[in-house]
């Protein structure tokens, strides 16, 4: 089985670089793509739900994936430590607003759904489990906007009613989806939405990629070891 790891900024995916023996296959469009390990490559697509369609897409096409994962930080709506890994079971995107013409929020009328699932959810979960990874299992939230709290936060929290808000993964899923290519979104939690910006802890980027890094790249070797 064929693994794409699908990270936003080099950042991201700098400390797995740097521990293995990966190399660089291509850049294509500004999408830098890697291969991580036998069967587990990665692509640096950048920040926003653009970005996350068109390198999700020029992937499948080039390299035609089992499966996506896509790993990341994110802000959390709950009140979880930095680091708190998160399995989403499913994305909507907070900032598609068609509702004027009758629609729900949220709903993407070229597929016409509002959520959209990710792939074989328990079974993943159950594999995170084997290989001792603590995680949380719920829906996230993609949208084109660092949300740092105040009330757009509190709107997306009341409304769909995610545990994360993120900028890359409902787009990817939608990609995915329209493409049969199977897909995970794993998060880290990266600040505390829950919290006010002056609050001890409210934010560390590092710490939470340490602990993504730690775990995604076993995880993505496990799973491509699956028939």
């Amino acid at each position: 089985m064929k693994i794409g790891l699908a990270y936003a900024l080099e950042g991201e995916i700098e400390s797995i670089l740097r521990t293995t023996d990966a190399r660089q296959l291509e850049t294509v469009c500004g999408v830098a793509v890697y291969e991580i390990a036998p069967d587990v490559l990665a692509y640096v697509g950048g920040v926003g739900k653009v970005n996350a369609a068109m390198s999700a897409q020029l992937f499948i096409d080039r390299y035609h994936p089992d499966w996506i994962i896509s790993a990341g930080v994110a802000g959390c709506f709950r009140d979880l430590p930095i680091g708190a890994m998160v399995l989403a079971d499913s994305f909507i995107q907070h900032d598609v607003d068609t509702t004027a013409v009758g629609d729900p929020i949220g709903f993407v009328s070229t597929v016409d759904r509002v959520e959209f699932p990710t792939s074989d959810v328990e079974a993943i979960s159950a594999l995170l489990s084997s290989l001792g990874v603590e995680h949380l299992t719920g829906r996230v939230a993609t949208g084109d906007a660092f949300i740092s709290g105040g009330s757009r936060a509190d709107w997306v929290a009341e409304t769909f009613s995610p545990v994360l808000c993120e900028m890359e993964g409902g787009a990817a899923a939608q990609v995915c989806l329209r493409n049969g290519v199977k897909f995970t979104a794993l998060k880290s939690v990266s600040d505390r939405l829950c919290q006010e910006n002056n609050a001890e802890e409210y934010f560390n980027y590092p710490q939470a990629m340490e602990k993504l890094n730690s775990i995604v790249l076993p995880f993505a070797r496990a799973l491509a070891g699956l028939n």
